[in-house]
């Protein structure tokens, strides 16, 4: 029997946890591209070499008391589970790739992500102090996001919103998306959005002071 269920199917807006605020409108929407978040974020050309690293090293150890042929066998145990270990790393860029969706509306940046603990993180864009671009050849590309490290404001955590952070920082996360493609042409999707939405004045309401009680 065919299994077609969506995880994602009871979402009011897809990659959202609730309908768009009346003023509110979708810009651009994406996922990170499977192989460039393989690569990049998984390390995957680095692990691979690491075992063929350790294939070639007891390769030429053991020819010393081997013939090269036995050497070779006996070594090509770190091969397979080097290519245990790519296969596993290609799934979880494919999974992760899959349940991610980045949303860029004309007030904020939205991100979908996790696997197995899905949660979504909305970042307005007032309390985006930074935005850096990198692209890599092909045209995919990673926008990092520097927030504001307001008083009392809940910090990220690295270890929870990894891979679909900037590398490296941990101390101040910088949520990011991903690996996308076109991310020059995104990125200025968000730095117009952004600059308009900076632009526009906030009203806040307050309360109206109570008059004092005659004595």
């Amino acid at each position: 029997m065919p299994h077609d269920h969506d995880d994602f199917q009871t979402e009011p807006v897809r990659g959202l946890p609730e309908n768009l605020p009346e003023g509110e409108h979708i810009l651009w929407q994406g996922q990170p591209d499977w192989w460039a978040l393989t690569r990049e974020a998984l390390s995957f050309w680095w692990v691979a070499g690491y075992f063929a690293f350790l294939f070639a090293w007891r390769t030429i150890g053991g020819a010393a008391t081997e013939t090269w042929t036995e050497s070779a066998t006996a070594a090509s145990f770190f091969l397979v589970l080097g290519a245990i270990v790519c296969i596993i790393l290609l799934v979880v860029g494919v999974v992760q790739a899959r349940t991610t969706v980045y949303t860029i509306t004309n007030r904020r940046v939205a991100m979908r992500i996790g696997a197995a603990l899905t949660m979504t993180l909305n970042l307005p864009f007032r309390k985006i102090r930074n935005a850096n671009l990198e692209v890599r050849r092909g045209g995919t590309g990673t926008i990092a996001l520097e927030m504001e490290d307001d008083a009392g404001s809940v910090r990220l955590s690295y270890i929870m919103t990894w891979p679909h952070v900037r590398p490296w920082r941990m101390k101040h996360t910088e949520p990011a998306l991903r690996c996308i493609r076109d991310a020059e042409a995104v990125a200025k999707i968000f730095a117009d959005a952004a600059e308009t939405a900076v632009a526009q004045p906030v009203i806040e309401r307050m309360a109206a002071p109570q008059p004092l009680a005659a004595e």
